[in-house]
């Protein structure tokens, strides 16, 4: 039979696996995109501010080294300020070598500025950015206060007039010329290294958020899997567990309806030997009762008249001999169905014959379950060797669950046995009407265990018992069923040369 099958759906997968693996990615990109980024741009930012003002000293040197020379005398003042601004002029750093230096004196003027010639020379106390930031005048006031410092501004982009962006500057001023040496960055040179770190950190991201996502789903796939698993042995075992219960209580219940089939056959006995006595006893008191009715013609006993007495009493001892006749025969073929006998393999069996007891003992069940039963024996079968009360059991079972199958009392079953000269084997063919077999389910149905209907108390053992009897006589079973229009079994059985020469009469 047939056991439904297990469904594991994704709700009931434990949150233990799945809420690690969801807590992991999200903790993880937090991690990269809320901390180590801004903490990486504000350690930039903290690295680049700390290169200008470096940068700056090295320039303060270079204007020293200049300096020193007008104190010893070999050079003048005016020389060696003309030779310091040439070689601030020159000096460049940065990824393209744009980035540059400036100096403005204490009033302010420009006094060098490597891509504002045209402010060299000038006033530049008014100048001031497009938010109206006054810068080299924030400049002085920085120096004058504290030496050197920091400020940002807008101004144009290194050597380019047209384009003006927020830029950092440190400054510093040089007492002995009065001079203020200054240098700065671009902040958007360090968003678009933000901006290319990003990128790289996320595809790198994006490539272990990947090998993360295939992990976590081969994690969740195969816990997935445990877990059906787990349900589907749990699920099984508590099945065998009941369905060993249930064959412990139908071993019981073959012992106690073996001992209740003795039990009825002992008064069963009783009423052929005495029905028959009292049959003769009957036929001895005719004469008498003959007589006393030519007599006394109206006379009565329990009611009834001498011509009544005179034709139902003899019906009457018929009814109870033919009826203890029949529970004998009944009692008889329970006890040997039920009766664990050795699995000896002698019997010459002419199987219609053992099909007809089959269907004699479930008459009732059959009856009961539908109005339409076909029967085709053909008697003249060659015999096989076997087991009779084995072969018996397979058509019993077959046919209960043929029974079972239907749907109404107006579903068939048609039962017919045959020879095949070709294969040299009999059959037995069992056609029902009923609900079918579903297709995914249809190979497995000989399984041990394997039922649909353990609520109604089935092993899920007929079939495959069934099977291994048939198998031990050589035969086999073949299944073919239609989902909504019924089930046709087969089962063939080899002709033993030695018995088949005979047949059943």
């Amino acid at each position: 039979m047939i056991n439904k099958p297990i469904k594991l759906e994704l709700q009931n997968l434990p949150i233990s696996i799945i809420f690690p693996v969801i807590l992991s990615v999200v903790l993880f990109s937090m991690t990269i995109f809320l901390l180590i980024l801004p903490s990486l741009e504000s350690t930039l930012m903290a690295n680049r501010r700390e290169l200008i003002r470096n940068l700056t000293e090295v320039a303060l040197s270079t204007v020293r080294q200049y300096e020193a020379k007008e104190r010893s005398g070999e050079l003048s003042r005016k020389q060696a300020q003309a030779l310091a601004m040439q070689h601030l002029r020159r000096l460049r750093y940065g990824a393209e070598s744009l980035d540059y230096f400036w100096i403005n004196d204490m009033h302010p003027n420009m006094i060098m500025h490597p891509y504002r010639t045209d402010l060299e020379g000038k006033d530049i106390s008014d100048y001031a950015d497009p938010n109206g930031k006054r810068l080299f005048t924030e400049f002085v006031k920085i120096v004058r206060r504290q030496g050197s410092g920091y400020e940002d501004y807008m101004w144009q982009w290194k050597d380019d007039p047209q384009r003006v962006v927020l830029k950092l500057s440190f400054v510093k001023g040089f007492k002995p010329w009065n001079w203020i040496v200054g240098t700065g960055l671009y902040i958007d040179d360090i968003h678009t290294e933000i901006k290319k770190i990003t990128q790289k950190l996320t595809l790198i991201c994006l490539g272990i958020l990947l090998t993360l996502f295939v992990l976590s789903f081969f994690i969740i796939s195969q816990s997935v899997k445990v877990e059906k698993e787990r349900q589907r042995a749990e699920s099984q075992s508590k099945q065998q567990q009941e369905q060993l219960f249930h064959a412990a209580k139908m071993v019981s219940v073959g012992t106690l309806v073996s001992g209740v089939a003795h039990e009825v056959n002992n008064p069963a006995t009783s009423i052929m030997m005495n029905a028959p006595l009292l049959k003769k006893i009957w036929n001895s008191f005719m004469p008498i009762i003959d007589e006393y009715g030519q007599n006394q013609p109206n006379f009565q006993i329990s009611g009834m008249s001498y011509a009544t007495l005179r034709e139902r009493i003899p019906m009457l001892l018929n009814h109870i001999e033919d009826g203890a006749r029949r529970i004998k025969d009944i009692v008889t073929e329970l006890k040997d169905y039920a009766r664990s006998k050795p699995s000896e393999m002698n019997d010459e069996i002419n199987v219609s014959h053992s099909v007809r007891k089959a269907v004699a003992l479930l008459s009732n069940l059959i009856h009961k379950t539908t109005n339409f039963l076909s029967l085709d024996y053909r008697m003249d079968l060659p015999l096989i060797r076997g087991n009779a009360q084995k072969i018996e059991q397979v058509v019993i079972n077959l046919l209960v669950n043929a029974c079972q199958a239907l749907k109404n009392r107006k579903d068939r079953i048609s039962i017919r046995t045959n020879y095949d000269e070709i294969s040299n084997c009999v059959s037995i063919e069992i056609i029902d009407t009923g609900v079918g077999i579903e297709f995914e389910v249809l190979d497995r149905i000989k399984d041990p265990f394997f039922t649909t209907k353990q609520e109604s108390g089935n092993t899920g053992l007929g079939l495959a018992i069934s099977d291994r009897i048939i198998k031990d006589h050589g035969g086999k079973i073949q299944f073919t069923s239609y989902p909504g229009k019924g089930t046709n079994v087969v089962v063939q059985l080899p002709v033993n040369n030695k018995a088949g020469a005979k047949k059943y009469k």
